[in-house]
């Protein structure tokens, strides 16, 4: 059943990336559809249509859902200036699906607060250095690639044996999908196409 007190947000980097996973996560929460506010744009700063559309609509007394806390924003200190905008100056809760403790609905007590805290700084930082670690994985790949001789962009035609270095990468697990498929160029259904010719 949902929740009226619920709004959601969801967040993909790319629009080859899908939102499904999340909305899936928010909706079986008790998020209803209509309050689910989706952006599918690149988290590097936050002049998002849909986001400033949550926040303007976000009152005291709502409790704004998302799946993961990187979904706020790129680095340590955005998501902090998020988080406390949130519940400091609108004054709105916020559940974090994937990490229970960051839940302010509960414990409001000094401790609960001081125990959020915590946790919140601790993931704010996974989150940062998770993120240049994979900013540091496509640099290498695109290294990689190039030293191969692997010609970025979008050709009319993708030759699967042209990426075989970057796919032997994938398979190693140095690089994710969408890594790959952000050094190729290409989409998901080439994504595949690619790795299967490859041997995969």
């Amino acid at each position: 059943m949902n929740n009226s007190k619920y709004i959601g947000y969801a967040r993909v980097s790319t629009n080859g990336q899908h939102e499904d996973r999340q909305v899936l996560a928010l909706t079986q929460f008790g998020v209803a559809k209509n309050k689910i506010f989706i952006d599918k744009v690149s988290g590097k700063d936050f002049d998002r249509t849909q986001y400033k559309r949550m926040i303007k609509k976000l009152k005291e007394g709502n409790i704004l859902v998302i799946k993961s806390i990187d979904r706020l924003g790129r680095n340590y200190d955005e998501i902090m200036e998020q988080w406390r905008n949130i519940t400091k100056v609108i004054k709105a809760d916020i559940m974090i699906l994937d990490m229970p403790l960051l839940d302010t609905t509960k414990n409001k007590d000094l401790l609960g607060t001081f125990i959020s805290d915590i946790v919140l700084q601790l993931l704010s930082f996974i989150a940062q250095n998770e993120r240049e670690n994979i900013r540091q994985r496509q640099a290498e790949g695109i290294a990689v690639a190039k030293a191969k001789g692997v010609k970025f962009g979008r050709p009319i035609k993708f030759e699967a044996k042209e990426y075989a270095e970057v796919v032997n990468r994938y398979k190693e697990g140095k690089l994710t999908k969408q890594e790959v498929m952000e050094i190729i160029g290409c989409g998901e259904r080439t994504f595949y196409r690619i790795v299967k010719e490859n041997g995969r």
